[in-house]
């Protein structure tokens, strides 16, 4: 059995948190959330909209309905009613074993661990920038495993490894049919949370967390610096949005402009989308991009040259981003 009171071991995080608050959130800096994911257990949607689902006319008609088929192969009306107890009575006590006892908080927490590593392991980047990690000695680790204990106890020297926390609720979800609908919360010591929200079976659902997690924090932030070389670009973004879009490249270079920076030369633009959107840059895909002068980046046009005029791509949606 699993033995973790959330409240406690949260109220402690918190506390402590604010004596290690000396980690600031940048695009660099990886996090490091401690390596226990607190569940708390939320509404079962399920049992709401079987009571809610219907009006109290449609129950009435519905269970009418049932009555009369049973009526129809003729059982006493005694009888009709004691059946349809007795069928509600089993369906939910097997709800009841299903949903019994603390093992679904685990199964989540390892999934969710799961899916994360398996996005790092198809995709390789060169570093990290979400991490769960053990503080604790191994002894004492392995010595919770043991006794089927999930870390519940912090210490201010443990904390002061990490860069917050991530806990989450569940639900068991409208429709039924075995799905569970989770959130997770990650909330860091600068007082900067972030919430994810999926659907589906316990099996695949944090899957679908664990792929927005990874491209959220993982995926370049803006600013951001690169090396090139011997020198040091800085990625601003758009005016706006991290990757701005423009009717045309002039409209691009003149909101870098007044953003005091400027657009990517053709070798920047490149060599940033060499380090890819997982390692601190910004892929080219097959879009058109600006460049000054009112010129435009056709990747997909390398004959003779991938730098074109707009007339020779004939398009409003040139994709920029501003440097320093």
């Amino acid at each position: 059995m699993t033995h973790f009171s959330f409240a406690p071991a949260a109220r402690q995080f918190l506390l402590a948190l604010a004596c290690c608050s000396s980690w600031a959130a940048s695009a660099a800096s990886p996090l490091v959330l401690w390596p226990t994911v607190p569940f708390i257990r939320g509404q079962d949607l399920c049992q709401f909209q079987d009571a809610y689902g219907k009006t109290r006319n449609e129950l009435s008609l519905d269970m009418a309905r049932r009555l009369k088929d049973l009526f129809g192969a003729g059982l006493a009306s005694a009888d009709a009613v004691g059946i349809l107890t007795a069928i509600d009575g089993l369906i939910d006590k097997n709800r009841r074993l299903a949903t019994s006892g603390l093992g679904m908080d685990v199964t989540l927490e390892s999934s969710l661990k799961a899916a994360i590593d398996g996005f790092y392991r198809r995709i390789n980047p060169k570093e990290k920038k979400l991490q769960f990690v053990n503080p604790a000695p191994l002894l004492d680790l392995l010595r919770d495993l043991r006794t089927e204990k999930r870390q519940g106890s912090l210490s201010l020297s443990q904390l002061a490894k990490m860069s917050g926390f991530a806990w989450g609720t569940y639900a068991y979800s409208p429709g039924c049919r075995g799905d569970i609908l989770v959130t997770i919360h990650v909330e860091l010591t600068n007082g900067t949370s972030y919430s994810f929200l999926a659907q589906g079976g316990p099996e695949s659902v944090m899957g679908a967390i664990g792929s927005q997690m990874f491209e959220y924090f993982q995926r370049t932030q803006f600013p951001t610096v690169v090396r090139m070389g011997a020198k040091s670009l800085t990625l601003m973004g758009a005016p706006g949005s991290p990757i701005g879009v423009a009717p045309s490249p002039a409209v691009a270079e003149s909101a870098c402009v007044f953003s005091q920076a400027r657009l990517p030369l053709v070798e920047e633009y490149e060599f940033v989308s060499a380090l890819g959107d997982w390692n601190g840059g910004v892929s080219l895909d097959h879009q058109l991009w600006a460049l000054a002068d009112s010129h435009i980046l056709a990747p997909d046009l390398r004959n003779p040259s991938p730098v074109r005029h707009p007339e020779d791509v004939n398009s409003t949606e040139i994709y920029y981003y501003c440097v320093k």
